[in-house]
């Protein structure tokens, strides 16, 4: 009887032993998927219904290999800006300043000329509110506006200055916007390439450039100006559509052509300044 309470007991506790150990190994899963659901909640929610239905060792490596897949993106999207000069939290909308303290704020990287130039990431995008957002940056930004101000606002603000002087002046033409936007996509269009172009259309160019150095009056170039102002527009209709179906190697071929327009164009000018 004494030996039979001794097994008992011995197998009382080892069964205690391994309920400790799998709770323990419950609740370092549980504090796992507590801070992975702080990432995706709904998928984990979805999930974590479908989980109740295996076992204990399956739902610990999925929680185990949740938190290892996201935990740098967690990090990421948790970092909050403070003021460099107040250290209050920055306002993600208060653009260019802190809200608290109203000091001028260092740019921010990797931004897009579109976020800083408060325009639709569009082709088509509306010049007119580009120039008015322009100026009134560059009111408020302008290094004259930090004289005397600190030494680090005053290079903030020069940065900023140069900055938005970047971003208009890319946004403002349709071919230098074409070619940013290819630019965010990870596409470029190589200097003095014409291998992707038709024969037929450089056939063409070298009439038209002919005939612009043939030009004896005014008239003539502004003739060939106008005929490729013609030829810039519906280019720039057809850019925007393949733009807004996504169709990048359509757009990068029409932008290519764009770009021989746009040389005849600056020529025009060039020749019209001549006859003055």
């Amino acid at each position: 009887m004494l030996s039979l309470r001794i097994v008992c007991s011995s197998r009382a506790l080892l069964l205690m032993k391994n309920r400790q150990q799998c709770a323990y190994k419950t609740v370092t899963c549980s504090a796992h998927c507590v801070s992975a659901s702080f990432l995706q909640k709904d998928k984990w929610c979805s999930s974590n219904r479908n989980l109740k239905a295996l076992g204990k060792e399956r739902k610990l490596l999925y929680c185990t290999n949740a938190v290892s897949s996201h935990r740098k993106n967690y990090c990421t999207g948790q970092v909050k800006l403070n003021c460099w000069n107040c250290k209050q939290p920055l306002d993600k909308t208060s653009g260019f300043f802190c809200m608290a303290c109203k000091v001028i704020q260092p740019p921010e990287e990797g931004i897009s000329f579109f976020k800083i130039m408060d325009c639709d990431y569009s082709f088509t995008l509306n010049t007119h509110k580009l120039q008015k957002r322009y100026l009134q940056l560059q009111r408020s930004l302008h290094p004259d506006n930090f004289s005397q101000k600190s030494v680090k606002e005053q290079e903030y603000s020069e940065s900023h200055s140069a900055l938005v002087n970047k971003a208009y002046q890319t946004l403002l033409k349709p071919l230098s916007r074409g070619l940013y936007m290819l630019e965010l996509k990870g596409m470029s269009i190589e200097e003095g390439t014409e291998s992707g172009a038709d024969s037929e259309f450089l056939m063409e160019l070298m009439e038209i450039n002919e005939a612009l150095d043939e030009a004896q009056t005014p008239e003539e170039a502004n003739k060939i100006g106008q005929d490729t102002k013609g030829q810039l527009a519906v280019l720039t209709e057809k850019i925007d559509a393949v733009l807004l179906k996504g169709e990048l190697q359509a757009a990068k071929a029409l932008l290519a052509q764009m770009k021989y327009y746009a040389n005849i164009e600056e020529k025009v000018k060039e020749k019209l300044s001549e006859f003055m």
